[in-house]
């Protein structure tokens, strides 16, 4: 299609979701569900106006999908209501490391031994399929900064930190083929857990507490001069997204974690600064804790960069939602729902990941209605195909591209249905239920 049919497009969907926004906001249709269905209906499935082949693009949505991934990791990080403490973070944290390890386990086991697949590919498959999404799980996510819902902070920061967990997970699966198909190489996996698992994780979350706790020093330091500076929160906003990546990639971290971590350490580090001038300002002569019930609950008037840039943030992340999405729908044809793809997303949503949240949640305190919301909520989505498409630029064989394209799309296609569908209605329920008791 031309670029004038395109703008008409977009532009026609972009209208209609704006002026039916209101309609739609009780009903168990999420923009999600609207956009895959535009994308259906004028993709080989419908009208076969355009048809988007990942394989031959997979560069192209490679960089789509990580910015997308990027900016909504930012705008996940800097609505988190807590600093960094394990006792707080610990629910998350088993969520996006031992669950994550179990699912990948449980689906690589499923690719072996049901889809007949390559230890290597099956393991790839498993970190593929395994992290929850940032981007498209808005229904069951934080919604604004300083939301304190312990199931959808869980589900935030679990969905933030596990797109950097997932990518040891991705190297061990591309290790794992290239050892399967040549018979040789320089994959060890000695070197991959220190490498790939301690070097990446450790050394991304130290980047990203670096660096969101700088820029908050600076922004910090600058107001302290002139109460009148005025900043371009966006660009801040975005640079940060931009440097702390860069700087992860450069020293062979994982970026995803490393933005996440940013993103938290900018909005928590702006806070302390927030309340310690509060304290200062109020109770000048006073020999009280700066944490006094005074000082807790901050002035309206607070100034965050980080809240300030999360409206563009936001709006950035629906627009990249819309487009990632309806290329997702132009990508279907009516034979791609095959029994092993339909019988794969089966498997993870109703027992690798209900079964790997149970696991990962074992001796905490979570309520065993909401281990069942979060092994539920478990949507699949923009990051998973960024992962598939940074395999196939990495070499992924392309007999096994083609497969594990078709069982990722599908995946990520019935995500949206049913976690879309079921996601309002089963949040509110739960809230009903919670409030009486």
């Amino acid at each position: 299609m031309s670029f004038a049919a395109w703008a008409l497009i977009i532009g026609g969907i972009l209208l209609i979701v704006g002026f039916t926004h209101s309609l739609f906001k009780d009903q168990p249709i999420t923009s999600a569900i609207i956009y895959l269905v535009f994308g259906i209906a004028l993709g080989p499935t419908g009208f076969s106006l355009f048809h988007f082949n990942p394989l031959k693009e997979s560069f192209l949505l490679e960089i789509l999908t990580e910015m997308a991934v990027l900016i909504s990791l930012f705008s996940a990080g800097v609505k988190m209501p807590v600093p960094f403490k394990f006792i707080k973070w610990r629910s998350p944290i088993r969520l996006a490391f031992l669950s994550m390890s179990t699912t990948v386990a449980m689906v690589a086991v499923f690719g072996v031994y049901f889809l007949n697949l390559p230890l290597g590919a099956a393991v790839l498959l498993g970190a593929i399929a395994a992290p929850t999404d940032p981007v498209l799980a808005t229904d069951v996510q934080i919604r604004h900064p300083g939301e304190r819902d312990k199931l959808r902070f869980t589900l935030t920061s679990e969905a933030g930190m596990n797109d950097g967990s997932a990518f040891p997970f991705v190297m061990l699966g591309l290790g794992l083929l290239t050892l399967e198909t040549s018979g040789h190489g320089d994959f060890s996996l000695i070197e991959w857990v220190l490498r790939d698992v301690v070097w990446a994780t450790l050394g991304a979350i130290a980047i990203g507490i670096a660096a969101g706790y700088s820029v908050a020093y600076i922004l910090m330091r600058l107001r302290r001069q002139s109460q009148s500076i005025k900043f371009l929160e966006d660009f801040i906003g975005l640079g940060l997204i931009g440097a702390t990546y860069g700087a992860s990639v450069l020293t062979s971290t994982w970026g995803f974690l490393a933005v996440f971590v940013a993103a938290v350490a900018l909005r928590q580090t702006e806070i302390h600064f927030a309340r310690l001038q509060h304290a200062i300002a109020e109770e000048p002569q006073s020999g009280e804790k700066l944490h006094t019930e005074k000082t807790k609950q901050l002035k309206s008037d607070d100034y965050f960069v980080s809240e300030s840039s999360l409206v563009f943030k936001e709006h950035l992340e629906r627009l990249s939602e819309l487009a990632l999405i309806i290329l997702i729908g132009g990508t279907l044809f009516p034979d791609s729902w095959s029994w092993r793809a339909v019988a794969f997303a089966g498997f993870l949503f109703f027992m690798a990941r209900p079964v790997s949240v149970f696991v990962g949640l074992i001796g905490t305190k979570t309520s065993l209605v909401e281990k069942g919301l979060i092994g539920w909520f478990g949507v699949r989505g923009i990051g998973s195909l960024y992962y598939l498409m940074y395999a196939i630029q990495h070499g992924l064989p392309e007999d096994l591209a083609l497969e594990l394209i078709h069982i990722t799309l599908i995946m990520v296609t019935l995500s949206i249905l049913v976690h879309g569908i079921s996601a309002r209605h089963i949040i509110k329920r739960f809230w009903r239920v919670h409030a009486k008791h």
